[in-house]
């Protein structure tokens, strides 16, 4: 009997805590709340910058070490940062797309019925996320896996593997919070929040995609090749061809902050070996596999 009321106060004093952490990062002033913190991040000011990060560390596992510098002029000159030299040891075997960033695996699979999962029980259609059925048609029956950087991790992306980068589509939208409370609570979250779409073909044809997605206190999403940031203000054009080619571990772009990257591929490809909802993986480590023979 004992045990089955600590057990029922423990859920309860859970289920506070969800609600809370719901409350303060989802019932506010979402975009203008996201705007301030880019105004305020940029601020270049030793005291400040110090400041800042010191609260940070706080609240997160924030670590530098592997920083490229220690001393940062702004919050947000150490949101993006840059990594040493040999920081992250990328996967060169050709079969293996590599991951394209630091994250915590989320909900990860194949593609059925052009359908994917953000969490348990909350589908949505991949048609809606890329902004288009026939973009999303050749990824039925393909894999998917779902990257969440927190807001301490290195918010900086790159290529998963060799290729060239055939198009962009800039799709405006919220700033939801994207942690696993927020997926377990709002439908079709990804869809809703501001995001980018990243086509690129592999050397041998197959499609990829990728797809930035923002938050809160993150609406900006800097793309290197195309020389843009792309962000709530965005005056457009919102689909923007190109035909940059890169090589596996090319950076990419950056987060102002913490977010999810969403890679899909086309049928044949699996998951790497270890890749399931929960694991930590870091940039350059294994996350696909071309089918067999490719």
């Amino acid at each position: 009997m004992k045990i089955t009321m600590r057990l029922g106060q423990w859920r309860d004093r859970l289920l506070l805590q969800e609600d809370l952490n719901f409350l303060l990062t989802n019932r506010v002033p979402r975009i203008a709340l996201t705007r301030f913190m880019g105004w305020f991040s940029k601020i270049r000011h030793p005291w400040v910058a110090a400041a800042s990060i010191a609260v940070w560390r706080l609240f997160t596992d924030l670590d530098l070490r592997d920083a490229k510098t220690q001393r940062f002029a702004s919050l947000h000159d150490c949101f993006t940062r840059e990594l040493e030299p040999g920081a992250r040891e990328v996967d060169e075997r050709a079969e293996m797309l590599a991951s394209p960033c630091d994250a915590i695996v989320g909900a990860c699979g194949t593609v059925r019925a052009g359908t994917v999962l953000q969490a348990k029980g909350f589908p949505y259609r991949l048609a809606d996320l890329f902004g288009q059925a026939d973009r999303a048609a050749p990824f039925e029956g393909g894999c998917y896996v779902t990257l969440r950087l927190t807001s301490s991790m290195y918010h900086r992306f790159h290529a998963p593997c060799d290729g060239r980068i055939e198009h962009v589509s800039y799709l405006g939208g919220d700033t939801w919070n994207v942690n696993p409370i927020a997926l377990q609570r709002v439908e079709r979250l990804f869809c809703r929040n501001e995001r980018a779409l990243i086509r690129m073909r592999l050397p041998g044809g197959e499609p990829l995609a990728l797809v930035p997605v923002a938050a809160i206190l993150v609406a900006s999403i800097r793309l290197h090749f195309l020389d843009v940031l792309l962000h709530l203000r965005w005056p457009g054009p919102n689909e923007l061809p190109c035909a940059a080619e890169v090589r596996k571990g090319q950076e990419l772009g950056w987060f102002e902050h913490g977010s999810t990257i969403i890679v899909f591929a086309p049928p044949g490809f699996t998951l790497a070996p270890g890749i399931v909802g929960g694991q930590r993986i870091r940039m350059g480590q294994a996350l696909m596999r071309l089918p067999p023979g490719d």
